[in-house]
């Protein structure tokens, strides 16, 4: 009986998910009245002037039947995740918010199923877990993506601003210097590089694409570099003398990270070494002495 009534539940819940997701929503006059308040603001300028980056995919039209299914809310994060994931060309918007819709039915029917076929209360409690999961796996994927791109652009940025210093004391001026280590170079960086010198050439300005170059990537480091260059150019400091220094603190900041994950070594294999290997070490140096002890008290 109580099995019954958690899978009813569990199925009223998912229902009533999905005529919310249906029907949710601010009314088509209450979204026209936001778009023309907020028509010409910066964010609005910035969103339309984004051109994609080299190599990415871009960005498809959601279909009526997707935005039908699924809140602008949900819309608005999964394309946000995917932005900060560097829209990979397997994940497009469309794909992911069809996932999400499937996800939707499909999660709530699959934990009722193992609720009703459970021989016991863990068991259930298990294949709701995994339900659950299972419903999250698009962000879950996106936020692994974006985790990995963010650790790839850490790397990569030393490196490039010591090509960018080189540059700039070689002659060339900042947006030159940073067209050639764009060009020359083939990582996440320099990708992100191309994409935010195609927004100044469609007009945007350079505080501007800066700072969607620091929300696209959400890196502390670069963050911070973006910061450094934009009080450069505000209070006329040279930017050869800034190149260096941050191209100097990231080299230590890259040098600490790399001491700081050899530290964590030791601590990470402790349980590998006692779970796999002290057991058979145990077993091929104790093994024949108890072996032996055993036959001597067995005559």
């Amino acid at each position: 009986m109580m099995t019954t009534v958690m899978a009813a539940a569990v199925l009223a819940v998912a229902t009533g998910y999905l005529i919310f997701a249906i029907f949710a929503g601010p009314s088509p006059a209450k979204v026209r009245a936001i778009e023309n308040l907020t028509r010409g603001s910066r964010a609005g300028t910035a969103k339309a002037g984004a051109l994609p980056a080299t190599g990415a995919a871009k960005i498809p039209k959601v279909s009526s039947l997707s935005k039908t299914l699924v809140t602008k809310g949900s819309r608005a994060r999964l394309e946000q995740m995917l932005a900060r994931a560097g829209r990979p060309a397997g994940w497009p918007l469309e794909r992911v918010v069809t996932i999400k819709v499937v996800l939707t039915v499909v999660s709530p029917l699959l934990a009722m199923m193992f609720i009703l076929r459970a021989t016991s209360p863990l068991i259930a409690v298990l294949g709701g877990l995994f339900a659950i999961i299972l419903y999250f796996v698009p962000e879950l994927r996106l936020y692994s993506i974006g985790v990995e791109r963010r650790e790839k652009i850490t790397l990569e940025l030393a490196d490039t601003l010591d090509q960018m210093s080189i540059a700039v004391e070689a002659g060339l001026g900042f947006d030159a210097a940073m067209v050639r280590v764009a060009k020359n170079g083939n990582g996440v960086l320099a990708a992100e590089l191309i994409r935010t010198l195609q927004d100044i050439q469609v007009g945007q300005t350079r505080r501007v694409a800066y700072e969607d170059l620091v929300e696209r990537t959400q890196v502390p480091d670069l963050k911070q570099f973006i910061r450094s260059i934009i009080q450069a150019e505000a209070y006329g400091l040279a930017l050869s003398s800034v190149l260096n220094t941050q191209a100097a603190e990231m080299r230590m900041k890259r040098r600490q990270r790399a001491e700081n994950k050899a530290m964590q070594i030791p601590v990470k294999v402790i349980f590998p070494l006692m779970l796999c290997i002290l057991p058979v070490l145990f077993m091929v140096v104790m093994g024949p002495g108890v072996i032996g002890i055993i036959q001597a008290f067995a005559k």
